[in-house]
């Protein structure tokens, strides 16, 4: 697997946003249209008390990903209410086309009081073409279970043979590795489907072998199909000193599958690393694949969680 890099595409500061939001264009994800590529993302605002709130907006391209048509300028899909899941914000969000409608896999996510935050995964659904979502529930289609505890998040959901699958993450421990430092959160990448989208099945073991370590932290799972193989791609990280040291940082991973069960990984053959200087030499991460005129592309964030935008690369097929 070889990737060219095509550079950073979107910018945030540069657009006006819904919800005031001025910065973070995180997690792209594409939903493909006849005359457009529609590219949803998690973008953020202070709220009354200076802590960030997550929303939802978009990015229109033309078909060749190069230029933008407009942007979202209304509310995509509603936070939660007071107590809910969702009621500090939905990062990320999958968008998958069933039919007449779009259905959007939200990660919910909540302020916590001895630890951060928790999240669970929302279902939403659009009629309108992508434009607005509406919730299928107050609630989550996925949360924390008896072995899967806490942070359920990040969903990639596909439909192959009739069966819909979800790559997703849940949260293994919180750890402190420091006196003085907040406690640092542990995920790993899990796998289950479901015959209609709502009501899911896990597998209820994690898919993707450690690299780093026990406490390496894997997020955002994107899949595709290629050659009678199946490829994902994921970012993975320290868990602790991350923030800080761009050794640390998130890095792109790879591994590869036969079956949609069982996965091999190997980040030697990712294809794509950081750059030496500029927008992504520090980290990468949230990538998402998709396939657009016969050629493969992957959407990812750069340095700083994707604080200055995404960037776009394209499968080498030499």
């Amino acid at each position: 697997m070889k990737w060219s890099k095509l550079g950073k595409i979107f910018d945030p500061t540069e657009h006006a946003l819904p919800n005031n939001c001025i910065e973070f264009a995180q997690s792209p994800q594409t939903l493909i249209m006849n005359d457009r590529v529609r590219v949803y993302f998690s973008t953020r605002v202070r709220d009354s008390i200076g802590k960030y709130l997550s929303h939802v907006a978009f990015v229109d391209f033309d078909k060749n990903m190069r230029n933008i048509i407009g942007t979202a300028n209304h509310t995509v899909i509603e936070l939660g209410e007071l107590g809910c899941f969702d009621e500090h914000g939905i990062f990320p969000i999958n968008v998958v086309r069933d039919g007449d409608r779009v259905l959007a896999y939200t990660t919910g996510w909540n302020r916590k009081v001895s630890v951060s935050a928790d999240a669970s995964i929302g279902l939403a659904i659009s009629r309108d073409n992508g434009l607005t979502f509406q919730k299928y529930g107050k609630g989550p289609v996925l949360s924390a279970s008896l072995n899967e505890p806490f942070l359920i998040g990040d969903a990639f959901v596909a439909l192959y043979e009739g069966l819909y699958h979800m790559w997703y993450i849940y949260g293994t421990r919180w750890k402190k590795f420091t006196e003085t430092d907040p406690p640092d959160r542990v995920y790993k990448i899990a796998h289950a489907t479901s015959d209609d989208g709502v009501n899911w099945q896990r597998e209820g073991r994690q898919i993707i072998a450690d690299k780093l370590n026990a406490d390496e932290c894997q997020a955002l799972p994107t899949v595709f199909q290629r050659d009678g193989t199946y490829h994902m791609y994921f970012c993975y990280r320290q868990a602790h000193g991350f923030r800080k040291q761009s050794g640390k940082a998130y890095r792109i991973g790879y591994a590869y599958s036969n079956d949609l069960i069982n996965w091999e990984r190997n980040d030697s053959m990712a294809g794509i690393d950081v750059a030496e200087y500029g927008w992504d030499s520090q980290m990468q991460c949230y990538p998402h694949t998709f396939q657009l005129n016969e050629k493969v592309y992957m959407l990812y964030n750069g340095n700083e969680f994707g604080r200055s935008g995404f960037g776009l690369a394209v499968l080498d097929e030499s």
